[in-house]
C-alpha cells in the first residue's frame, strides 16, 4: 500500500488490513512521484509479489501507486513504457488490481488510466498510460479530506476546479463529458469559495464529488493549456500541482476567452458567468476577480513557488507538445503560452 506524506493517515487502514490477516507492505510518497522514488519503490515491492497495489492519499500516493500497479508485474522498467521521454511502449503484462482511495480532493487520478511521474533529469512529467490500469476499486469518503489543511485545500481544491472546467471547454467535449463537468463548476467553486472560510463537512462532501467528476470527465474529453503548462513546470519546480495549475487557471480562461468565437466562446462565457456569481463582479472581469481571490487566499504566483522566470520561454515551448494542449479549445502560440506565463508569475 501505498500512503501520502501523512503516515498517521494510513495508520488506520494498515491495522484493519492486518486485523483481517492481510500481509501488507507499506510505502511512503512523501512528495509528487518521479522516477527515483518509482525505481526505489519498485526495488523493494517486486520481491514482495503483491496481489494488489492501493494508494491511500493525494494525487501522488495514487499515482505512484497506480504506476507500481502497472510495473510490477512487467518485464522491464519504466523508460520503457513512459511517454515523451521513454519508448512509450504497451504494457505487455495487465497490471495488478489497484484500489484507491482519495484523501485530499484535487486530482481525480482514482478515475484516471496514466500515472503522472517525474524525470529529474529531462526536466518534465510524463504519463505512464494504459486502459487497465484503472482503478478496479475507488472508494471516495468524503470524510478522509476533513481536516485536510488550509493552503492543501486551495492547491488541490482549485486543481479540481481547473479539471471540471477544461474537460467542459475542451474541443473534445461530449454530451457525455458536458453532463458530468457543467454541473460541478458552481458546485466546485462555491465549495472551494467556502472552505476558505473554515471547516464545512458539506462542502468537503461537495468538492470530493467534483474531484471524481473532474477526473471521470478528463479521462473522456482531456483538458487544456493549464494542463499542459503545469506538466512541463512540475518537472522544473518544487510546487505542488494544484497550485501551478491554481494560478494558470485565470490567465489561460482570460486567453482563451480572447481566442474564442461561436460555441467555444459561449462555453467559455458560461464559465465565466459561474466565477463571477461566486465571487461577484461581472463576466469581463471574472479573470482578475478569480485571480484575486486566489491570491488573497494564500495562492503564491509561479515565481514564488520556485519557478525561474528566464525558464518561461522553455516552458511554453515545451508545453505545446503535451498531450493536454490538444483539448484547449482554441490553438495557441508560444507567445500566447508566454503571456499567461508572465501573467501567473
Amino acid at each position: 500500500m501505498v500512503y501520502g506524506a501523512n503516515p498517521g493517515r494510513a495508520a488506520w487502514l494498515l491495522e484493519a488490513l492486518s486485523a483481517e490477516g492481510c500481509e501488507t507492505l507499506a510505502l511512503p510518497c512523501p512528495g509528487e512521484p518521479d522516477l527515483p522514488l518509482l525505481l526505489a519503490a519498485l526495488e523493494t515491492a517486486r520481491p514482495f509479489r503483491p496481489d494488489w497495489v492501493a494508494g491511500l492519499g493525494g494525487g501522488a500516493a495514487l499515482d505512484l501507486a497506480k504506476a507500481l500497479a502497472a510495473l510490477i508485474p512487467a518485464p522491464g522498467g519504466p523508460m520503457d513504457h513512459l511517454e515523451v521521454v521513454g519508448r512509450a511502449l504497451p504494457l505487455t503484462t495487465p497490471p495488478l488490481p489497484f484500489i484507491a482511495l482519495p484523501t485530499p480532493a484535487g486530482t481525480g487520478a482514482e478515475a484516471t488510466k496514466n500515472a503522472v511521474i517525474g524525470l529529474p533529469d529531462h526536466g518534465r512529467k510524463v504519463s505512464l498510460r494504459d486502459d487497465r490500469m484503472l482503478a478496479r476499486l475507488a472508494i471516495v469518503d468524503p470524510a478522509l479530506t476533513d481536516g485536510t489543511p488550509r493552503a492543501t485545500t486551495l492547491a488541490s481544491g482549485l486543481d479540481a476546479v481547473t479539471q471540471v472546467i477544461e474537460p467542459f471547454v475542451s474541443r473534445k467535449a461530449t454530451p457525455f463529458t458536458d453532463a458530468i463537468a457543467a454541473p460541478a463548476i458552481p458546485l466546485g467553486l462555491a465549495a472551494l469559495a467556502r472552505l476558505m472560510q473554515g471547516e464545512d463537512a458539506q462542502a468537503r462532501d461537495r468538492l470530493a464529488w467534483v474531484s471524481l467528476s473532474g477526473g471521470l470527465a478528463l479521462a473522456n474529453s482531456g483538458l487544456g493549456a493549464v494542463h499542459g503548462l503545469a506538466g512541463v513546470i512540475g518537472g522544473l519546480a518544487p510546487a505542488p500541482h494544484g497550485a501551478i495549475c491554481g494560478a494558470l487557471l485565470a490567465p489561460v480562461l482570460r486567453l482563451n476567452r480572447a481566442r474564442s468565437t461561436g460555441e467555444t466562446a459561449r462555453r467559455l462565457d458560461q464559465v465565466l458567468d459561474q466565477i463571477a456569481a461566486t465571487l461577484g463582479g461581472s463576466r469581463e472581469g471574472a479573470p482578475e476577480a478569480l485571480a484575486r481571490w486566489a491570491l488573497d487566499a494564500g495562492l503564491p504566483g509561479l515565481k514564488a513557488q520556485g519557478l525561474d522566470p528566464a525558464l518561461f520561454p522553455r516552458v511554453a515551448a515545451a508545453a505545446l507538445t503535451s498531450s493536454s494542449m490538444q483539448g484547449n479549445p482554441v490553438p495557441l502560440s508560444e507567445a500566447e503560452l508566454l503571456d499567461a506565463l508572465n501573467a501567473a508569475a
